[in-house]
């Protein structure tokens, strides 16, 4: 199996080094000073689970110059998954597929817009890993795991075959019933935590132990789970209450890269994260109080990292 890690950040880089290691065709698509490194030193990563160094790597920026790929993980910002779609063409043999692990529910539909309803999956990656330096990227924990699936959750040649390799490399699979419902799930749970950890300016011990922050939390939740049901995306009853005991088991120094990206000026999500379920909840007639607040109140940091306005900077 021949795989193009597209974006190599914390996810997508610790993914495609263990597959790497483990033997498979791996080559990598990067800019700038993540390129330069890949090709002259390769890739560091430090790990839990141990540390490992490969390289140098089979990098370009250019997909047409890597040749076709059976499958290409999508490890790009949020904002840049449609700029990515309309590059890896050539990277696409006739059956391959697209893995995105980009937060927020909407990933998928925008592969589709661009490349058709044939190569993209859905996408989760659930993982604590990020990339610290051009060429090393640090892999702190958490399930170290990936799902994906068809869209409509059929049974294929080609998820069973980048399963198998996934395991071959010792990387944990979690194989859901609904592939667009463990998507859900997981936007539950960040963006919820990230939109109430940027707004508070805590970390997530903080947040969790304050009874007005974790009811902002839990009903920022609750938003997302009857988004969910008014667009016939099915979850678990008790999904609040689990999504709830997570937050609890987590280190209490804990924060999101949406919060880390506003807190130190740069571009964010907010708009893939808060500001979806307000606008998908403007969609479905679903009222979503508590995330209009956060992203509203996120909206300017927002906008002047992006370049949109300006103020001076209060850290």
């Amino acid at each position: 199996m021949r795989v193009a890690i597209y974006g190599v950040g914390g996810a997508g880089g610790y993914f495609g080094a263990r597959l790497a290691r483990a033997g498979a065709d791996v080559v990598w698509i990067a800019r700038g000073a993540q390129l330069e490194a890949l090709t002259a030193r390769g890739l560091e990563i430090e790990s839990v689970h141990g540390d490992f160094t490969l390289g140098p790597l089979p990098a370009s920026s250019d997909p047409a110059r890597l040749g076709q790929v059976d499958v290409v993980i999508l490890g790009v910002k949020v904002w840049q998954v449609q700029e990515a779609a309309r590059a890896m063409g050539p990277l696409l043999e006739s059956e391959a597929c697209v893995v995105p692990l980009q937060n927020g529910v909407e990933a998928s539909d925008d592969l589709r817009s661009v490349l058709g309803d044939g190569p993209p999956l859905g996408g989760v990656a659930k993982i604590i890993s990020e990339l610290v330096a051009p060429g090393h990227i640090r892999h702190l924990g958490g399930p170290s795991s990936l799902a994906f699936g068809e869209l409509d959750d059929r049974e294929s040649k080609r998820v069973e075959r980048l399963r198998s390799a996934l395991r071959e490399a010792g990387i944990a699979i979690d194989v859901p019933t609904s592939i667009r419902s463990a998507i859900w799930e997981k936007f539950l749970f960040v963006a919820s935590l990230g939109g109430v950890g940027a707004v508070a300016r805590a970390p997530l011990g903080v947040i969790r132990s304050i009874p007005g922050t974790r009811a902002m939390l839990e009903q920022a939740m609750t938003e997302i789970r009857d988004l969910a049901a008014a667009r016939d995306v099915p979850l678990p009853d008790d999904v609040v209450p689990q999504a709830l005991a997570l937050v609890d088991a987590q280190p209490p120094a804990g924060t999101t890269s949406l919060q880390r990206d506003l807190a130190a000026g740069r571009r964010s999500e907010l708009e893939w994260w808060s500001g979806a379920v307000v606008r998908l909840g403007r969609e479905s007639g679903v009222p979503t109080p508590v995330h209009q607040f956060m992203y509203q109140s996120l909206l300017p940091s927002e906008l002047r990292a992006s370049g949109r306005i300006e103020y001076p900077f209060q850290s």
